[in-house]
């Protein structure tokens, strides 16, 4: 991800980060994640708190692993992507069906986000489980990359810990 840098208040700049809308405009990033249906983290980034989560999309499938199979290739994309009203952009539906990964995004001002609750509670719980590292819970690093290698450390010890259950 290229390092961007955004003035903070009191003349201090920092990489990735902006001014959060939620919390009286104190800088903040967001940790961006994509899971399987365990909650396993399969790709994960970072942003300023003022950038919009739709636009974390593309780097994050793009950031997917491939997963080894007992036969055939190794899967390259997702079957299906799960998203909530935060994604429901047509040049983002687009762009997934030119991927072949199909969609289910809830559609603003037509359908209730409650039916993606089944799937979407999976990425909160992980969410939560990030947020439960004190190290994560407020930003103490300056580069983006140190941030973003603690998000990793914290990723890899969220899927020992789902994997070896």
């Amino acid at each position: 991800m290229r390092d961007r840098l955004r003035q903070r208040p009191g003349g201090k700049r920092g990489p990735l980060t902006g001014p959060n809308p939620t919390d009286r405009g104190k800088p903040g990033s967001k940790i961006h994640l994509i899971t399987d249906r365990n909650g396993v983290p399969l790709s994960l980034g970072i942003s300023g708190a003022n950038m919009h989560d739709s636009l974390g999309l593309e780097p994050l499938v793009r950031g997917i692993p491939p997963i080894r199979s007992r036969r055939g290739p190794r899967r390259r994309r997702p079957a299906k992507l799960h998203a909530d009203k935060g994604y429901d952009y047509d040049h983002r539906r687009q762009w997934l069906r030119k991927r072949r990964i199909r969609h289910r995004i809830a559609r603003k001002g037509i359908e209730s986000s409650t039916r993606l609750g089944r799937h979407r509670w999976v990425v909160e719980r992980t969410v939560s489980w990030l947020a439960g590292c004190r190290r994560l819970h407020r930003r103490y690093e300056r580069k983006a990359e140190h941030f973003l290698a603690f998000v990793g450390i914290a990723a890899a010890l969220i899927s020992y810990r789902r994997l070896t259950k």
